[in-house]
């Protein structure tokens, strides 16, 4: 894993919309800068035209006991940017490495145990989104229907109101939001927790909310802050957590899965091979 580093940048966007206008504009100057220099204290409050004990407050917002913690984390980790990328290709190559590397300062190993947990203990699992975190959701069931999780994934608002309804306490509801402000999904959690299911969202974002109708919030990178990111995928930060999920949950009962997974591929080319026959 050496070729990755903690990135703060990616904390700091988690926590973008918890912070006060005076707050974003510091975030903005860190996500933003590509250059090494005087990250004191003093020297970047006259630089930003905000107060020191702004920068301890974001600072603290951002998980940090103080000012002085987070800029040793972030100068610890701090890679220069080149503005030599000649092509296209350079750019998007170097956005999907970004993402991998805020993908990893992200990850929560015991977080995924206790998700995995979850999934072993479930009865059925449902997985619900909009759009693209829709189209990552049904690559979800797909995914891990093969290796035998009852598993549906929902992707339409009435479906997924409907859906809240019928939730116990046997079951695991996946909610996927990069924004996290999706109203249906959000309903869908809510209800699911009332029900006395595990509830999961898979967001950009940390809210205070969250915690009163999510088991856990498993954040993954947003797109929103970076250079190329209109290039990019949405389904890219989702798609690596859901592999990251899945690669945990294969490796609980190995010899099984792969068992399983390869029962389904059978299973599949089966239909096509009789059709050649005929």
């Amino acid at each position: 894993m050496g070729y990755y580093v903690k990135s703060v940048v990616a904390i700091i966007e988690s926590n973008y919309e918890k912070f006060t206008t005076v707050e974003k504009n510091i975030a903005d100057f860190f996500i933003h800068n590509d250059k090494k220099q005087d990250f004191s204290g003093k020297k970047l409050a006259n630089k930003l035209f905000v107060s020191e004990a702004s920068l301890s407050r974001f600072a603290q917002k951002c998980g940090f006991r103080g000012y002085r913690e987070f800029i040793y984390q972030y100068s610890e980790n701090f890679v220069e940017k080149q503005e030599d990328m000649a092509d296209n290709v350079s750019q998007v190559l170097s956005t999907y490495q970004e993402l991998l590397n805020k993908t990893y300062s992200l990850v929560d190993e015991n977080q995924l145990k206790r998700v995995i947990n979850y999934l072993i203990d479930s009865e059925k699992v449902f997985v619900c989104g909009k759009g693209s975190s829709g189209l990552a959701a049904s690559e979800m069931e797909l995914r891990f229907m093969r290796i035998g999780v009852d598993i549906d994934s929902i992707t339409d608002s009435d479906q997924m109101k409907m859906r809240a309804v019928f939730q116990n306490e046997k079951n695991l509801v996946f909610g996927v939001s990069i924004s996290g402000e999706t109203e249906e999904v959000l309903y869908f959690l809510k209800e699911a927790h009332k029900k006395n299911a595990n509830t999961v969202l898979i967001t950009s974002q940390i809210r205070d909310s969250y915690g009163e109708f999510c088991s856990e919030v498993i954040l993954v990178p947003s797109l929103r802050h970076l250079n190329h990111g209109n290039v990019i995928s949405p389904q890219f930060p989702i798609s690596i957590m859901v592999d990251i999920l899945y690669s945990h949950f294969v490796q609980r009962d190995k010899n099984n899965r792969a068992k399983m997974h390869g029962d389904t591929i059978r299973a599949l080319s089966y239909g096509f091979e009789k059709e050649d026959e005929n």
